[in-house]
């Protein structure tokens, strides 16, 4: 199995699923700037991003796809057993691309990534504004489990998290959220994280 990106990017979600479920695989260090538009890589994923998996014929890009599919495929108890839980796996992924990501990226960028000189203050605001009404949902979900499906880590929280740990690059807050900010802090702490973290 090969798994294309560098942990410096959304390929770090997939890095970390793939130490998760303890996979044997090959980090195939291949960078968003330049890399990923080389021809070589495009054959493996035509839209010149990163992360990409390939394992034997099985050809997957998108991080939370990949994650998925690692988690059903080799993670056993990571993976929900019942269609009922599979399909909040799901929501709860899908959930974190629209509802987190967009602005987590922005506050990332403008706090960062981007020079000084083209960064906008005014839409880090927007954003940890926009953050709010989710983060309550989520705080609210939280407040009699210990993570999104119950009381067992799953691939959910393992995706959730890997869409909302992006803000801690730029020391985004939850804090006032106590519920999420707790269930964060045991998703970024376990050893899997600080493995993917290593490469």
């Amino acid at each position: 199995m090969k798994l294309y990106g560098v942990p410096a990017s959304r390929a770090f979600r997939s890095i970390w699923a793939a130490e998760e479920v303890g996979v044997d695989y090959e980090l195939v260090p291949t960078h968003f700037q330049g890399d990923s538009k080389k021809p070589d890589y495009l054959q493996i994923n035509p839209n010149g991003r990163i992360p990409a998996l390939v394992d034997d014929d099985l050809v997957l890009f998108e991080s939370m796809a990949i994650n998925l599919y690692l988690a059903k495929q080799y993670g056993g108890k990571l993976y929900p057993s019942d269609a009922a839980d599979e399909a909040r796996a799901i929501q709860w992924t899908v959930w974190g691309m629209t509802e987190i990501e967009d602005s987590m990226i922005q506050i990332v960028l403008n706090k960062v990534l981007l020079p000084e000189d083209q960064r906008d203050p005014k839409l880090v605001t927007s954003a940890a504004e926009k953050l709010q009404r989710p983060l309550a949902v989520l705080d609210a979900h939280l407040e009699k489990r210990d993570y999104l499906l119950g009381g067992d880590f799953t691939i959910a929280d393992l995706n959730l998290a890997g869409a909302l740990a992006t803000g801690n690059f730029a020391g985004f807050d939850i804090s006032e959220f106590e519920n999420a900010s707790r269930w964060l802090g045991a998703c970024t702490g376990r050893p899997s994280l600080a493995r993917a973290q290593a490469k």
